[in-house]
C-alpha cells in the first residue's frame, strides 16, 4: 500500500514538474514558450508564434501574446466559448518589411517573402520556394 502511494505521489510530482507554466486560454492546454530572439516576446515552442491570450500561472497574469501586454481584467468570453481581449478587436503591427495581425479569425504574418496564417485548426506558411500546410496535425509540403 505504501509503495502504491509513493509511486502515485512521485508520478504526480513528475507530471507537475513537466507541465508548462503557461496556459493558452482558448485551448485550455498548457503551452511551452520560449523568448523570440527578434521580438523579445514569448512564443510557442511548437509554432514559434505568439499565443493569442495566455495565463502565466507563476505570476497569475493574463497576457496578450502578440504584444506581451498584461491584460488582467480585460478578457471577455465570446458566444462561441473563446476568449478575446476586450480592449481592442484586432491587434496589428506594421513595419517596413513586417506585418502582423491577430483578430477573431486567427493570426496573419508577413515577414519579408514569408507569409504565415494560423487559426485554431490550421497553419499555413508560404515563401518563394514552398507552401506548408498543417491541418489536424498532418503536414503537407508543396514545392513550386
Amino acid at each position: 500500500m505504501k509503495a502504491t502511494i509513493i509511486l502515485l505521489a512521485a508520478t504526480t510530482m513528475l507530471l507537475a514538474c513537466n507541465r508548462s507554466r503557461y496556459l493558452d486560454l482558448n485551448t485550455g492546454s498548457y503551452v511551452k514558450m520560449e523568448k523570440d530572439k527578434q521580438t523579445g516576446l514569448l512564443v510557442s515552442v511548437e509554432t514559434h508564434k505568439p499565443v493569442y491570450i495566455y495565463v502565466d500561472t507563476k505570476t497569475h497574469d493574463t497576457i496578450l501574446g502578440a504584444s506581451g501586454k498584461v491584460i488582467n481584467g480585460h478578457v471577455a468570453k465570446t458566444d462561441d466559448g473563446k476568449y478575446k481581449y476586450d480592449g481592442d478587436d484586432d491587434f496589428k503591427v506594421k513595419d517596413d518589411d513586417y506585418k502582423m495581425k491577430i483578430d477573431d479569425e486567427g493570426f496573419k504574418e508577413k515577414n519579408g517573402d514569408v507569409k504565415t496564417k494560423a487559426d485554431d485548426d490550421e497553419r499555413k506558411v508560404k515563401d518563394d520556394d514552398k507552401k506548408v500546410k498543417i491541418e489536424d496535425g498532418v503536414k503537407k509540403v508543396k514545392k513550386d
